[in-house]
């Protein structure tokens, strides 16, 4: 049995390329199913997402251009057009390389957590198409366990490397309790969305969003539960918010310093927190003067997320160490099942000899042999039937000079050395 997985990544391949040979969730089941009919393949997954493509077999065969070819014929494009932008990994390296992906350490965000839902999934996509078996299941298993060791034993997921994700956890140093805020976001790009989904995460207790185009505005509120305005209307909201988070296009600023005392005045001068993810900036400059106003933009934070992504770093070399030893501890199981049918064969061959004896030790007792002479029998003949084969084995072994036999017959029966 062989593990093999094929795979593109955003290090690899464009997103022309990725996007080809993606397979969104509505044809996963058939696709396994169409995998798994494939010669050699035994066990299949897919993991699939907008930055990688991968599969992982289980085969009786090490052959990858099996899996190029169905890859080719199942995604009607043409081998040329992707093979050069995939990479290959075997047994060994397929576990480690599973084990790094679900870590985040294999991510174009380092540590990122969302990796492993991904992962996740697809295990179960497998195990619903009855396209796992014992051995990749257990990899994936085994991969889960790796992941959570790795999540709890280092600091590679506790640091913010997202400028959203940065703001968010600044608002909570500032604010004791979330719960108790309102926000308002101006914007509706990926940053605030980002911000909105951290903020809802946290329990902030309102969220206000404010853009440019209302519609945009009310379809991402509506995601969190908001209330949408249009960028007209921040002058008549603006004194309810506690955090302001603004990204924009915008080339002029959409907050003022007059705009902003005004609303600390409808707020007697209670604490608001800023922050300026935009280039150029959305909030003036002079806003940062005010004394009740805590203003950060995106250069402030980005020195955090250095520091973090520094911290990240320092983690992942702890995480690659776990995963070692963890890639260890899954081959050790793995080599045990392929032992497993020999342990099983000498374990009922054992059985039978115990069987028959204890069938010709009632007999004698049946017969009125007393008790003591039959537990001699029983015990001379018992030990007679289970070290004739190996002893033979062992003569023979001397006989053709396969001193390896001899050594190993030694260690396997853990033999002291005789006086």
């Amino acid at each position: 049995m062989t593990f093999l997985a094929v795979g593109i990544n955003y290090n690899t391949a464009p997103v022309s390329v990725r996007e080809r040979l993606s397979f969104p969730t509505d044809i996963l089941e058939s696709s396994l199913k169409g995998l798994l009919r494939v010669k050699d393949i035994e066990e299949a997954a897919i993991l699939s997402t907008c930055n990688r493509t991968e599969l992982y077999c289980s085969s009786s065969l090490h052959n990858e251009q099996t899996l190029i070819n169905w890859v080719a014929e199942t995604k009607q494009i043409s081998i040329e057009d992707f093979a050069p932008y995939l990479y290959f990994h075997t047994d060994r390296s397929v576990c480690r390389h599973i084990f790094r992906v679900a870590c985040g350490l294999d991510s174009m965000v380092l540590g990122e957590p969302q990796i492993l839902g991904q992962m996740k999934t697809a295990y179960q996509a497998a195990f619903d198409a009855g396209a796992l078996g014992k051995n990749l299941g257990k990899l994936f298993q085994h991969t889960f366990t790796a992941a959570k060791k790795v999540r709890t034993d280092t600091a590679i997921g506790s640091s913010p490397v997202s400028v959203a994700f940065a703001a968010v956890q600044l608002a909570q140093q500032i604010f004791d309790k979330l719960s108790e805020q309102t926000a308002l976001l101006i914007g509706a790009g990926e940053t605030i969305e980002l911000a909105a989904r951290h903020l809802s995460q946290q329990g902030i207790n309102r969220i206000i969003i404010a853009n440019r185009t209302y519609d945009k505005a009310h379809a991402m509120a509506a995601q969190f539960n908001g209330y949408a305005i249009s960028l007209s209307e921040l002058p008549n909201h603006l004194a309810e918010a506690d955090i302001v988070i603004s990204s924009t296009a915008s080339q002029l600023p959409i907050l003022g310093k007059g705009s902003v005392e005004s609303a600390l005045k409808k707020r007697k001068h209670k604490p608001m927190f800023m922050v300026d993810l935009a280039v150029p900036r959305d909030i003036e400059a002079e806003v940062d003067q005010l004394r009740d106003v805590y203003l950060y933009t995106v250069d402030d934070l980005q020195n955090t997320i250095d520091q973090n992504m520094n911290s990240r770093r320092l983690a992942a070399a702890q995480a690659e160490e776990i995963i070692d030893t963890q890639v260890d501890y899954f081959l050790a199981w793995l080599r045990v099942q392929g032992a497993q049918s020999t342990i099983l064969d000498y374990r009922t061959q054992a059985e039978l000899a115990r069987d028959d004896a204890l069938l010709k030790a009632l007999a004698l007792l049946k017969n009125g042999i007393p008790p003591e002479d039959v537990i001699n029998r029983l015990a001379y003949s018992l030990t007679k039937k289970l070290i004739h084969t190996p002893s033979t084995q062992i003569r023979a072994a001397a006989e053709n000079e396969r001193h390896d036999l001899i050594n190993a017959a030694r260690e396997i029966f853990k033999l002291t050395k005789s006086s």
